[in-house]
């Protein structure tokens, strides 16, 4: 689902909660009624991220959304897995972040935020390849994944692919217009959501 899917798909999510009537089998609001909460409660932090006024207000809806992504973890093990590779990476070992990590997407292949965190700590350790196969994986599971996007693009430019470093990210900044990596964005491929946010009336 890209961004502009999801901002129409909340348009109708919001009405058919508000509408006294149910909309019939076919209608956009009754496709949306028929999606998990997990479903309803990801295209409402996505909305939330993509209309952030500042960027306190966008730092604040990039956290919920981190924090979906854990939560959607298919067992304790595999969260207690996905945890103790962070805390070993955040400790500089990353040898054995890795291995908690192998055994994040052994266990749970299916499960985009363990591709997403083993190739982070890859790239870390200059496995460039490696990451950037993750990354890919990543994003087939989670289309949305803003981070696996920012990934990529780091990737990119250091392969010097600077013309599709900047394609991703500008799926980026559209999912998300106060990614930190958003300055790297030539003005000429901002999206026009993300012009109004930051410097309203400009043209292209």
């Amino acid at each position: 689902m890209n961004g502009l899917i999801a901002l129409l798909t909340t348009a109708a999510f919001m009405l058919v909660l508000s509408s006294p009537t149910r909309a019939a089998d076919n209608s956009p609001a009754a496709t949306v009624d028929k999606l998990s909460f997990a479903e309803r409660q990801k295209i409402t932090l996505f909305h939330d991220l993509a209309t952030a006024p500042d960027e306190r207000s966008g730092r604040d809806a990039e956290a919920a959304i981190w924090q979906f992504w854990f939560n959607q973890a298919p067992t304790p093990a595999t969260r207690k897995s996905l945890d103790a590779g962070i805390e070993r990476r955040e400790a500089y070992d990353f040898e054995a972040a890795e291995n908690h990590l192998d055994q994040v997407v052994k266990n749970a292949p299916d499960y985009a935020e363990g591709y997403n965190q083993r190739a982070f700590v890859r790239f870390l350790r200059e496995n460039f390849s490696a990451a950037s196969d993750d990354l890919e994986i990543a994003l087939e599971l989670e289309p949305d994944h803003f981070g696996a996007m920012s990934g990529l693009y780091h990737i990119l430019r250091i392969n010097n692919r600077h013309q599709a470093a900047f394609t991703i990210l500008q799926q980026a900044v559209t999912l998300h217009p106060w990614l930190k990596e958003r300055g790297g964005l030539p003005k000429d491929m901002w999206p026009e959501h993300y012009r109004d946010l930051h410097e309203p009336g400009l043209k292209i």
